[in-house]
């Protein structure tokens, strides 16, 4: 359970945010929620786009993300002699816009012939996220002074990853509130269910908290009728698991609102036309709060 720690910010009036000379916001909320949306009618000259997921691509995975990638290439012979003799080397080339390095390590659990992963690798790279994520949201107050005295932007967004909810700790939270305004994009009935039907249709790597995880698999493997997990087909367990991840982590995300931030439909994102807009929906966001 969260609890309100010594560095945790007053709470802010639409007054206040509007005065607010150099704005600071993290949008926090599920994949496909309208983050990336909202932060992109923000006029760019004037606003640092912070994205968590590049932070922890760039930074915190670049080295296992480039091993993983070089030990796939190592059982190709044409590629393996070029490595081993450095007349090539390897690359990731992760953008703001091209996060795909970070799911393909991330991976999914079940049978090798498929591309899956063993249940301890699944969970050493799961780790691995974790703590990577948990030091890019921490790095936020840093890159806002940065944004502000190097670059000159006057305002800044963080664009958090959709299991920031998940991690439980304390210090990355109050960092996060005690410099920017949370802003959690909160779905309807009916944006849930769009949710679920993209992620049945595109399966993707997500990252999910251990003992969630364990419980699940365990749940999945049973009633499936199989073995191990070495038997499950990678695509099927993620189609499965999401609708149950989306609930699961639907309270964190109003525990974490409650105690640090303010919230907003995020179906109203799509009428968003500008700067203007983003400002009204969060001054309405403030005084309802």
């Amino acid at each position: 359970m969260l609890r309100r720690g010594k560095n945790a910010p007053m709470r802010m009036t639409s007054a206040k945010f509007k005065g607010w000379s150099n704005k600071a916001i993290t949008l926090m909320g599920m994949s496909g929620v309208g983050k990336t949306t909202l932060a992109s009618h923000l006029p760019k000259d004037n606003w640092f786009h912070f994205s968590g997921d590049y932070r922890i691509g760039t930074k915190y995975l670049e080295e296992p993300i480039l091993d993983n990638i070089k030990r796939q290439a190592m059982q190709v012979d044409f590629l393996r002699e070029l490595l081993r003799s450095d007349s090539i080397y390897i690359a990731s080339n992760i953008t703001v816009d091209n996060l795909s390095p970070i799911s393909t390590f991330l991976g999914k659990i079940g049978r090798s012939d498929k591309g899956g992963l063993a249940v301890d690798e699944f969970v050493r790279r799961q780790r691995l996220h974790r703590e990577a994520e948990i030091q890019a949201m921490k790095d936020v107050p840093e890159f806002i002074s940065k944004a502000q005295e190097i670059y000159g932007y006057e305002h800044f967004i963080n664009d958090a990853g959709g299991s920031v909810c998940e991690l439980d700790d304390q210090e990355m939270l109050e960092a996060l509130a005690g410099s920017t305004l949370i802003l959690y994009l909160r779905p309807d009935q009916e944006m849930e269910q769009q949710l679920i039907r993209r992620a049945v249709t595109h399966p993707k790597p997500l990252y999910y908290r251990e003992d969630f995880f364990q419980s699940q698999i365990a749940i999945f493997l049973e009633e499936q009728s199989l073995k191990s997990p070495a038997e499950i087909e990678p695509d099927q367990f993620v189609q499965w698991i999401f609708p149950k991840l989306a609930a699961h982590r639907k309270p964190r995300y109003e525990a974490i609102t409650r105690e640090y931030g303010y919230a907003v439909d995020a179906a109203s994102i799509s009428s968003l036309r500008d700067e203007q807009d983003i400002i009204g929906l969060i001054c309405e966001a403030l005084d309802r709060a």
